[in-house]
């Protein structure tokens, strides 16, 4: 089934100057752990007709003629910009077109050695494999705009790593993204002072992942005279590099909504260098994340993270300084006060996205700007000082709203666990807040609140417990149906 597809050599078409062609490893054994049934109607497949041996021999095996692309690219890792990434266990395995006409990478993750490995095996654990699926499942189930995972296989060797008990096992997994295009990508082309590689890739970012960019007009020459008229009547931009401005520009504000998405799904990427962006402004890579158990600002995910540079409440100060990194390759071709102007919108744009998605997870579709605000703030108030678990608090209240609470204000998360707090004057401002919003609200208006509570806030949360149980079931037993139930979970959204 895989191996019939219709492969675009898009990427591929750009040249050796952005990739090398690599080899896979060949694995002893290929047990299919997780197939994403999913994602296959997007490709115009239906799950009943695709076989796990479909899945193994094309995404363990690597059956086929296409040819593999290790993909290049530098990247600033803790602040420290290093010229010595690259793909150095993955690579490109093919792109194909969805039947929502957008193009799609499968990209690998574990599937052996390349140009890039250095001294590394080119190898991923089984227990990252699991980690990832989890996380692209949980963050898309939550709105995030994500990679996700399309199959898992584990392939029968033993590793060792120093952040794991080992030996552990290995697994080969396939993600399923828009690009595996880096903001690393352009930084390693101005380090070679490539502007001409620049200005390549950025032409075909745009045509690929930015459709609504109007291309230049262009122009052609007639009549008697010798005129010069403009092909389908319009008349031309006044520069070829007003595309590249709206690209920026677009990216910023992507950019700005992921980080958004983030926040209000209290999750904690943990390692955003430059290549850990993608350059569509999609959610990728994820190693050791987190979701937040309570609202703390100052939560790390990484261990190795030593003075917080990837803490939680800093993940939008941060987005906004990689797309400052990321002016200088692209000053090539954008002239600087443009960028800069763009980026000066970061702030406004993630803002207002994340007010808007935290209102939307407290039930409500619009709220008046002064509303909002107040609503908000006396939230995260409360969170900060109750330390209540932060993704528990969101679920208890789409649990016990009751269409009574715009009655009488005492019946507003009037339960457990909500009783060791009733003294703190946060949770009764709070609660004066959202009596007083209710006010307004007709009864119908109530029961969609009510839905969308339910919609916004399911009751299982991707914590570091819950995800430990679920290994430890799998490395002490092979036990993967506590895997499975717990996927099932999350893309029920329960």
């Amino acid at each position: 089934m895989f191996l019939s597809l219709n492969y675009e050599p898009a990427l591929e078409s750009l040249g050796y100057d952005y990739f090398d062609e690599v080899a896979a490893a060949e694995f002893p054994c290929h047990i299919l752990r997780f197939r994403n049934d999913q994602l296959l109607p997007l490709l115009e497949l239906k799950p009943e007709e695709v076989t796990d041996t479909d899945f193994i021999q094309a995404f363990g095996k690597f059956q086929g003629v296409r040819p593999f692309l290790a993909l290049r690219y530098h990247g600033y890792q803790f602040g420290e910009y290093n010229p010595r990434l690259g793909d150095g266990r993955g690579f490109l395995y093919g792109q194909v077109r969805g039947i929502d006409g957008e193009l799609y990478d499968f990209g690998t993750k574990g599937s052996g050695t390349t140009p890039y490995s250095r001294s590394a095996d080119g190898r991923l654990t089984l227990k990252g494999g699991v980690r990832e699926v989890l996380a692209a499942e949980a963050l898309h189930n939550l709105g995030v705009r994500t990679s996700r995972c399309l199959s898992l296989i584990e392939t029968g060797e033993s590793l060792w790593r120093g952040d794991e008990p080992s030996p552990t096992r290995s697994s080969v997994m396939i993600r399923f993204s828009r690009s595996h295009i880096r903001f690393g990508t352009f930084e390693r082309l101005h380090y070679f002072k490539r502007a001409d590689l620049i200005k390549k890739l950025l032409n075909h970012v745009i045509e690929q992942y930015y459709p609504k960019i109007t291309p230049p007009t262009p122009l052609i020459k007639g009549g008697e005279q010798g005129e010069t008229f403009v092909l389908g009547g319009r008349e031309p931009s006044s520069d070829e590099s007003d595309r590249y401005v709206q690209f920026y520009a677009e990216l910023v504000e992507r950019v700005a909504q992921l980080v958004a998405q983030w926040m209000a799904a209290g999750f904690c990427h943990a390692v955003l260098n430059t290549d850990n962006m993608s350059i569509t402004g999609e959610s990728f890579d994820y190693g050791p994340y987190a979701f937040i158990p309570t609202y703390n600002p100052s939560f790390t995910a990484a261990y190795f993270d030593y003075y917080g540079r990837y803490c939680y409440g800093y993940q939008p100060e941060i987005c906004r300084w990689n797309l400052e990194m990321l002016q200088r390759p692209l000053a090539a071709v954008i002239p600087q006060s443009d960028m800069d102007a763009a980026l000066a919108k970061f702030g406004e744009h993630y803002y207002l996205n994340y007010r808007q998605l935290m209102i939307n997870k407290l039930g409500f579709e619009q709220l008046p700007e002064a509303q909002a605000e107040e609503l908000l703030g006396l939230t995260i108030q409360f969170l900060q000082d109750s330390q209540m678990g932060y993704h528990a608090f969101f679920a208890e209240l789409a649990q016990q709203f009751a269409l009574s609470w715009r009655d009488d204000v005492g019946q507003i998360l009037s339960q457990d666990p909500f009783l060791q707090f009733t003294e703190q004057s946060s949770l009764a401002n709070w609660r004066d807040s959202y009596y007083h919003i209710l006010q307004d609200l007709s009864t119908d208006e109530l029961k969609d609140i009510a839905k969308r509570l339910r919609e916004k806030n399911p009751k299982t949360a991707l914590l570091r417990p819950v995800i430990e149980e679920v290994w430890g079931a799998i490395a002490q037993n092979d036990n993967w149906q506590p895997f499975y139930e717990l996927l099932q979970r999350i893309q029920n959204k329960d």
